[in-house]
């Protein structure tokens, strides 16, 4: 999937000085964060549903609240989430507003979204 094509690259990127090491370490553990399926399928269902407790995450993504909720904190350090207690639960919702982004643009780079 090469292209030689000038728009194939954002200007910005294409404009910006050479990644340092801090940056590319920085932008390794982004997307080590992401590059999980519980994970991804975590922020999927916080996305569909706004705001979630760890209970209903765990239900709908299939794993136990205790695997959920080490994902969820992985997620939290990258400053994905935010939360939100109420009584004895904590709910957990997207304040990221790229993360949509990125998902959206890796379901279209593996061809999920005929639009791209």
């Amino acid at each position: 999937m090469s292209s030689t094509s000038p728009d194939v690259i954002p200007p910005s990127l294409a404009q910006r000085e050479l990644l340092d090491d801090q940056e590319a370490d920085k932008l390794a553990a982004l997307f080590s964060a992401l590059a999980n399926t519980t994970r991804l399928r975590i922020l999927h269902a916080i996305a569909r549903s706004e705001e979630a407790s760890v209970t209903a995450i765990a239900e709908e993504v299939g794993a136990s609240t205790q695997s959920v909720s080490n994902h969820l904190q992985r997620l939290a350090d990258q400053g994905f989430l935010a939360t939100r207690r109420d009584g004895n639960r904590i709910y957990y919702r997207v304040i990221d507003p790229c993360v949509g982004g990125v998902m959206e643009l890796g379901l279209c780079l593996l061809g999920y979204n005929p639009a791209c």
